[in-house]
């Protein structure tokens, strides 16, 4: 257990010096427009302000330059603009691993502040009720369509998941949105289109939650119907592998019941993997999707990315680039744990690693 943890310690300097690098390049890279952005205000700024006071002191023109720059190099210095770059990209990088994202230059938060983290803060309930949901919703199917399917190899539901999985992979969940829109908006309309809820929301709190489930419904239903099948499928190949160890043979010829041998030994050998793409797939569902949220104009952590590139707010793509990697990163700590504790043959790799 000592290997163990100290190889999780390893994992996790790691994954935070891969987070200072990705800071670190990200910083420089939107660097030089976002101080572009903060020297276009400064100077909107300086103008209004320089008017007001030459016409309160009747200042001439000699005396207006001097205090428009004298002005421009006092906001300069409150910004750090009047720093060395390096400096400047050092500083930005360290803010924002110290969680202080800073105020966004165009995009507001529905309280109507310009801080980045409550911006943020907003979008991610919204992604966690449709996304995670959903997720969790497919990752549970597929686990038991997988498992069905690995236990009657060759019958119809197996080679029904199969064909299901490789029809609905292929289809972009953007898409596919689109049809189930088409059909059950338009054509029967008997769910909405989009949105979270309507306009103006009921008042009433369970009028209010029983009108936010009727919105959920639509885009819930297109993120379960792509997802699933290709889980269950992956789940079908990693448990039907499985059931072929020579472990699984050894339990069964010594009579134990089939269903100790599912749950007790093949789940058990199988499980890394499997919980792997469980966390992977909840963690990622944090991120949202930019053209499913889109389509369902859906308030999410996706559609937020996309108006924040177009709105060329740079605070908020640095914010959300660096809320995402810590997510993934954090994922992959999680995973090396979850690995050490239901197999086995991982702990006992890395006490021979560790003598």
């Amino acid at each position: 257990m000592r290997a163990l943890w100290r190889y999780l310690l390893f994992r996790t300097l790691n994954a935070a010096i891969v987070l200072v690098i990705v800071m670190l390049v990200s910083a420089t890279l939107f660097n030089d427009m976002m101080e572009k952005i903060v020297r276009a205000e400064i100077d909107e700024i300086v103008k209004q302000q320089v008017k007001t006071i030459a016409q309160q002191q009747q200042l001439n023109e000699t005396q207006i330059r001097e205090l428009r720059e004298e002005l421009r190099q006092t906001y300069y210095h409150q910004y750090g603009l009047d720093k060395p770059k390096w400096y400047r990209i050092l500083y930005n990088s360290w803010r924002i691993l110290t969680f202080n994202l800073g105020r966004a230059t165009s995009m507001t938060s529905s309280s109507g502040t310009h801080e980045v983290s409550d911006i943020i803060v907003e979008a991610i309930p919204n992604t966690v009720l449709l996304f995670t949901t959903g997720t969790v919703i497919s990752l549970l199917i597929g686990l038991f369509c997988g498992l069905y399917a690995a236990r009657n190899p060759g019958l119809f539901f197996d080679r029904f998941i199969s064909i299901f999985a490789m029809v609905t992979y292929t289809l972009p969940m953007w898409w596919t949105g689109m049809l189930f829109i088409y059909l059950f908006a338009y054509k029967l309309g008997i769910l909405p289109s989009g949105g979270i809820h309507s306009i103006p929301p009921p008042k009433e709190p369970f009028a209010y939650f029983t009108d936010l489930l009727w919105h959920l419904t639509l885009p819930l239903a297109t993120l379960v119907f792509v997802s699933f099948g290709s889980f269950a499928y992956v789940v079908r190949n990693i448990v039907l592998g499985t059931f072929q160890q020579d472990f699984v043979m050894a339990a069964r010829a010594k009579g134990m019941p089939e269903r100790h041998v599912v749950y007790k030994h093949v789940l058990r050998a199988a499980s890394p993997p499997i919980v792997t793409m469980m966390l992977f797939g909840l963690l990622g569902s944090l991120s949202g999707a930019i053209i499913t949220e889109a389509v369902f104009d859906w308030p999410g952590m996706g559609r937020l990315y996309w108006i924040a590139v177009e709105m060329n707010d740079v605070p908020v793509l640095l914010g959300l680039t660096f809320v995402f990697t810590f997510i993934y990163l954090i994922a992959t700590v999680v995973v090396d744990l979850i690995y050490g504790l239901l197999d086995p043959r991982v702990r006992i790799g890395l006490m021979a690693g560790g003598k």
